[in-house]
This record gives structure tokens, sequence and C-alpha cells, in this order.
């Protein structure tokens, strides 16, 4: 690798535990060092500054491994730097080259050796056993989210403040809008635009790549905290003209983002915040935007599109899995199974007390909806509305949490994962014909029931045949753990507290 080929390599995705929050991602000063696996391999190159290099200038790199090939885009960085980043996913020698219509970008290439991952990085997160998640390196990952779709809009001081919370949170996905918002409690101007404006008009032919290099250290960030980043790509609630921007801006963008954060592991993508309150976009836009992730992520990130009125049809291909907006939690099963794939109640209402009924549960209502969805193999997502001093509204502007129900939702998360990865063979799920609120997990080894309003004083449970169970009464408000006398198998009577929000463990006997 010749080295006015290539500036910098940099191994961007992990910064130092110690780093500043927002940081410049570490380089590599020398061509050819190696990089992690799952880190992001970064190239940068001078290019041509003249004209308009956004519309003017292809850059494209495609990366080999034996008999592998991935290729993914570059995009401009501004001030004549062009950038293409890469994920290794695979240990070994990699090679890659450039294709460009600029002279001094085409045909560069080099080499470089990718390496066991540090500690602590376990890869992006896929779809497991067909209706859950783990990360790259085959641990489970329990999905557990909350939702700030302006944070990337606030002063340093509040975005400093989001990531500590969601540091000392059970919250590990994050929902935030790339485009800035304008809705109730956040009626205010974005101090950047990701087009350059003047007046009320976007100049759609010209990125803001200061905006773009911004949400590049909030990922990073994320990643620092192991928080997944659920990057937003549209949304209705704005009043600059980016909801309805032309067909060719719209796919500009989405490569232009593909380019820029795909590479990084711990993105995520959902196509719109309520997509069908944007009555400027058709179906075949939709469908369009998906083909765009389809074709131009070659790391084949999480994707789904979240609604209002309208529930989209999520068995479609191009959806990984169900990102939702509905408090109907006793449909999660159902919907698991006719869609074929993994249910999030992305949005369920949130606790809080603003005026808006979507936004005034208490925190034991959130804390149930998270117990409903786990007890049908389904996942669930968080959010936070009380009213502030200052306006600060955990929701859109992130901050400081106030509410009760992440404590209890923390609890719940350690119970998951405690069992998930527990006895051999896939997480399945069995719908109880007398009771539906019930899970199981590898085979049978752990169930659970949540008993939700109901409060019996005694029940029989059929356990599976050839097992012995040890059994668990969880209180799922007070957050206690009180293990019951004996062991239990087949139609198992039990005798249980007599009041409600309860939960059930039965545990194969024997297990760690």
């Amino acid at each position: 690798m010749n080295r006015r080929d290539l500036i910098k390599l940099s191994s961007c995705a992990v910064a130092a535990a110690s780093a500043p929050v927002f940081a410049a991602p570490p380089t590599s000063p020398e061509p050819g060092a190696a990089v992690s696996r799952w880190d992001v391999l970064e190239l940068t190159f001078a290019g041509p500054s003249a004209g308009n290099p956004f519309l003017d200038v292809s850059l494209s790199a495609t990366f080999r491994q034996i008999n592998r090939a991935l290729t993914v885009e570059g995009f401009y960085d501004g001030n004549g730097t062009y950038k293409i980043r890469f994920m290794p996913d695979a240990p070994g020698a990699w090679s890659w080259s450039t294709t460009s219509n600029a002279p001094q970008l085409h045909g560069r290439s080099g080499a470089f050796q990718c390496v066991a991952p540090a500690a602590g990085n376990r890869g992006p997160v896929s779809v497991r056993d067909g209706y859950h998640f783990s990360y790259a390196d085959s641990s489970p990952y329990v999905e557990c989210g909350t939702t700030c779709y302006a944070w990337a809009f606030q002063p340093e001081t509040t975005q400093r403040q989001t990531l500590a919370t969601l540091a000392a949170s059970p919250f590990n996905k994050l929902r935030m809008c790339l485009f800035p918002k304008w809705y109730q409690h956040n009626h205010k101007e974005p101090p950047q635009y990701p087009f350059p404006r003047s007046g009320d008009v976007n100049d759609y032919s010209i990125f803001n790549t200061a905006y773009f290099q911004h949400f590049d250290r909030l990922i990073a960030a994320l990643l620092q905290i192991n928080v997944q980043a659920d990057l937003i790509l549209f949304h209705p609630y704005d009043k600059w003209g980016y909801q309805a921007m032309p067909a060719a801006v719209d796919d500009r963008y989405l490569r232009y983002v593909i380019a820029r954060f795909s590479a990084y592991r711990n993105v995520w993508w959902s196509l719109a915040n309520e997509f069908d309150l944007m009555k400027s976009k058709t179906t075949a836009d939709w469908d369009r935007y998906a083909r765009i992730l389809g074709e131009y992520d070659a790391f084949d990130r999480l994707r789904s599109i979240h609604y209002s009125h309208y529930q989209y049809e999520y068995a479609r291909g191009w959806c990984t899995h169900a990102g939702i907006q509905d408090s109907r939690m006793q449909l999660g099963a159902q919907w698991r199974s006719d869609w074929g794939k993994p249910v999030v109640f992305d949005e369920c209402r949130y606790e809080g007390n603003i005026a808006s009924r979507w936004g005034n549960i208490s925190g034991d209502a959130m804390t149930r909806r998270f117990w409903q969805a786990a007890a049908q193999g389904c996942y669930c997502g968080h959010g936070e509305t009380y009213l502030d001093p200052d306006d600060i509204l955990w929701w859109s502007h992130g901050g400081v949490l106030h509410g009760s129900s992440p404590a209890k939702i923390a609890f719940l998360r350690r119970l998951l994962e405690e069992t998930i990865a527990i006895g051999p063979g896939p997480i399945g799920f069995t719908n109880f014909a007398d009771d539906p609120m019930a899970a199981r997990r590898a085979n049978g080894s752990v169930l659970f029931y949540y008993f939700d309003e109901h409060q019996p004083a005694e029940g029989t449970f059929a356990l599976p045949d050839g097992k012995t169970y040890t059994a668990e009464y969880i209180d799922t408000l007070a957050l206690t753990r009180t293990p019951l006398p004996g062991d239990y198998s087949g139609n198992a009577q039990v005798k249980l507290p007599g009041t409600p929000w309860g939960s059930l463990w039965f545990r194969e006997k024997g297990l760690a």
C-alpha cells in the first residue's frame, strides 16, 4: 500500500473508555495497521474540491477476502476530503481498491489485517432464532430501548448528561432522529441544519458536513456505552421542508447516511417515525427507500419502520423486525407468529404527566407493558415525558430520567439476560391455551408466567414431560424474588401470594 494513496487508516468505532465523550475517534498513524474485527476502517483521501463534489464525484471501494467481495460507497466530508468506511467482519488479510470518476481517487488500493476484537466488542446485533436478537459473537442481546428523538440538537451539556444517564440505565437502544424535530415541547431551531439554508430555502445540492460529523461523534459515544443507535431517517414533525424533499434528494440523502454511518456496528435503521403521517410520500416511495437500504448497506443492519394509525406490512422481506407503535400488548404473540420475525413495541405510550394521553401513564403502567411484551416473546420500548421547568423532556431532549419505571425495567432485563442463554437449542415461545401470558426459553428449561392484574392464590401449571423444576415468585413492582419450596413437574400445583403484578418462574432443576 502506497503511503500517498492512503492518508489515514482508522479503527474509529470504539474509543478508549477514558477518552472524552466527544473526542475524535482514534486513528492509526501508519498505513497497514491492524484493524479489530467489527471496528470501523476509515480510508481518507484528498480529492477535487471545485464545483460541487456532492453531485459531481462518485467514489466506492471493493473490499476482498479470499472469495468474498463487498462494495461500499464513499462520501465527501468537505474541504477536499473524501472518506470510505468499512467494517471487517472476519479475521485475516483483506485488500481494497477504489473506483471513482475522479482520476486522483480512482484505482487506489491497499491491504490490512483484521485481528481479534477488543474486550467488550461483541459485534453488531442481528436476528437470532427467528424472533430474538444476538451479537455477532453469538451472545444474546435482550433489546431494551428508549427514545430521545431530538437529543442530537440540544446543548452539549444536555447531550453529555444524556449519555451519562444512558450509561447508568437499563436501556441498550436509543431511538433518535437524523432530522431536527418541531413538535410540542420542542419548538426551537436546531444549532445547525443538514443542508445550507438561506431564509426558508434549503440548498439540497450540498450536505452540511459539520451536521453529519456531529452524528459521527454521537454514534461513537453511544457505542462506548454499549447502546445501539436506532437512526430514524424520516419523520413528519418538521417545519424546514425535510419531510417533502424531491425524490432525488431523498435518495441522495439515504445513500449519504448509509455511506457515512452503516459501518458503525451499533447502527440500526428506522425508515421513519410515523410514516403514514407523511402525506407527500407514497407507498412507492417507501418501497424505493427500502430498496436503497438493501442495495447500499453492505453490512445488512437491522431495519424497520414506525407508524401512527395504519400499521405497516411487517411481513415484508426488507424488514428485519417489526418496530411498532401500539399499546395493544396482548396482540404481540399473534403478530410475532403472523410476521415471522421479532416484534419490538418501540412506542407503547410514555411514563409522564403531560396533557397528551400518550405521555401520561404511570411508571408501573410502563413497567407492565415491558412484562406483557416479554411474556409473549416480544420486546418493549420506554419513553418518559414528565413536565420540566426548563421544558427538557427525556422523550425528545434527553437529559436525566425522573420516572420510577427504569429501575423496574432493569430488574426485568436482568432476569431475561440471566435465563435467555440457559439450556440447549433456540429460544422458543409457548402460547399456552389456558393462559396466553406465558413464555418459554431454551427448550423448556426456563418458563415463566406473568399474571398481570390477576391475583391467584394458587394455580396448576402444565410443565414439560420428563423435567423437574424449581420455582420462584417475582413481585414485578416491589422487585423481590422469593424461592418457593419443593420441586415441580407435570401438572404442578403451586401456592401463590394472591397479589397482582406477579410472575412465576420455573427453572429446570440442576441448572446453574
